[in-house]
């Protein structure tokens, strides 16, 4: 390399790091609201109990990865009803789509988990180190004994949140009351400890140290948001027709008329949780979560000017008003067609999941023919095909469940616990609750029956009864 080559660019740039000031108004109480309310969800739900009758757990809230069960107070999912699990997933994306279209990344400001915990992460950063400007000076003070102590105090603070957080989630997989009392004991699965101390380490992570970088360089929301977005989303804008050009408040007062409402006092940077500047306009790192307009409508009311320099708008609406036309309200600006039609999506899914968990039954059959061999001849003449049969009792008590043969005339069968002379059409099972019983059964068919096609019907008594029916093949020879 010769001696006066310029140096390689920079690939990329070193992290500054984001001291958010603490401010107060109607969007940061919202933050507040929806914090404590996802925080109580989760922490508190798996202690929530739920009675279902002796035969099931009476967790509120539980996967019960063990029996292949997902609990949901009065709702119960099995293994073969995944299709409710995918329609939820469909309509959380969906979800996102809808809010996405409306108002930008309001679920990334609000709602994201991610920001939940930042969130909860900055506010013990200004316990234990005081608002923005300590917080900094701090920061770039050397290394004393007062320092060591107040960041130790506030990484074990850290930890603990994060240990509360790895916790909460295992206890969704087992009876929460039970588990803690194994894992204190140390007699908890091994995979529970892997499990909180994984969640532990990312919470702190990601929380307590990454915290914007996660929103900025590696969630791929905000990337795929773009193609949600149009000139009729509403976004936290920064109104620079009114705004510019900028000016201290002592430069405005004597020439008002060569400066715009922005007195570049900076608040709404030094409030925002990611430290972009939202004069410059849209940008990957904004996630609407609208502290900054907490912070300039402040601004706008100590120095006697309207409120709204930053405020929510729609690149249109901006358009609009930039050429002095009036702004539209807020609720007129998303009953507009798209998000109508994400909005009827939504609630035609969630609709027909709901007929669906209505109308569903809870008895279930079925049948697997034994391939090898795929018949026998018995003394008398008669054809013997085996079948294995599985009895599917979904509710909370046992079932006596009716068993009997369609089509196939002449036939009869009988089951391991039935002998071949008490073979007959039709035979009760009882079925315990909430279980699935495996039935060897073997179908006879008079000599000279042809290969055809039958039905098992499956049927129930009771104030509830219900039926399943599965079709099969019976095998003879000289097919």
């Amino acid at each position: 390399m010769a001696k006066n080559s310029p140096q390689p660019a920079q690939l990329y740039e070193a992290r500054k790091q984001v001291h958010n000031k603490r401010i107060d108004g109607p969007f940061r109480r919202f933050k507040w609201l929806v914090m404590a309310v996802t925080l109580t969800i989760y922490y508190g739900t798996p202690w929530i109990r739920w009675d279902r009758g002796p035969y099931a757990p009476d967790q509120a809230v539980l996967v019960d990865l063990a029996n292949r069960r997902f609990y949901m107070f009065g709702i119960e999912i099995w293994p073969q009803e995944f299709y409710f699990v995918a329609g939820l997933l469909i309509m959380a994306g969906i979800g996102l789509f809808l809010v996405t279209s409306a108002v930008g990344r309001a679920w990334c400001g609000y709602a994201c988990p991610q920001t939940v915990w930042t969130d909860v992460f900055q506010h013990v950063d200004r316990f234990v180190d005081g608002d923005r400007n300590a917080r900094m000076r701090l920061d770039a003070a050397p290394w004393t004994w007062g320092k060591v102590f107040r960041r130790g105090f506030k990484w074990t603070i850290y930890l603990v949140i994060g240990f509360w957080t790895g916790g909460a989630w295992i206890m969704y997989f087992a009876d929460a009351p039970t588990l803690v009392h194994d894992f204190w004991r140390g007699e908890a699965a091994p995979i529970a400890y892997i499990t909180v101390a994984v969640l532990t380490l990312t919470t702190v992570t990601l929380g307590g140290f990454m915290r914007e970088q996660v929103c900025i360089y590696m969630c791929p929301w905000p990337r795929i948001q773009t193609a949600m977005m149009d000139e009729h989303s509403l976004l936290v804008t920064y109104k620079d027709w009114r705004g510019e050009p900028r000016g201290s408040l002592k430069k405005a007062e004597k020439n008002p008329d060569a400066f715009g409402d922005c007195i570049d006092c900076m608040q709404c940077v030094q409030v925002c949780p990611t430290g972009i500047d939202i004069r410059e306009g849209p940008q990957i790192g904004c996630i609407t979560c609208a502290l900054c307009i907490d912070a300039c409508d402040r601004v706008m009311k100590d120095i006697g000017r309207p409120r709204g320099l930053i405020d929510y708008a729609t690149l249109e609406g901006s358009k609009r008003e930039a050429a002095g036309g009036e702004a539209r309200p807020a609720w007129k600006e998303l009953l507009r067609m798209r998000t109508l039609i994400y909005l009827g999506i939504w609630g035609s899914i969630g609709f027909a999941l709901l007929f669906a968990l209505g109308a569903r039954s809870h008895v279930d059959l079925g049948v697997s023919p034994d391939r090898n061999p795929p018949f026998m001849l018995l003394s008398d003449g008669s054809v013997r095909n085996s079948y294995t049969l599985k009895l599917r009792n979904m509710t909370q008590a046992p079932r006596d469940m009716t068993l009997t043969l369609e089509r196939l005339e002449g036939a009869r069968f009988w089951t391991d616990s039935i002998a071949i002379e008490d073979a007959a059409r039709s035979i009760t099972i009882r079925v315990p609750a909430d279980a699935t019983q495996t039935v060897r059964a073997y179908v006879a068919a008079p000599a000279g029956t042809s290969q055809q096609d039958f039905d098992f019907v499956l049927s129930t008594g009771g104030e509830r009864p219900e039926s399943d029916t599965s079709t099969t093949r019976f095998t003879a020879p000289g097919e």
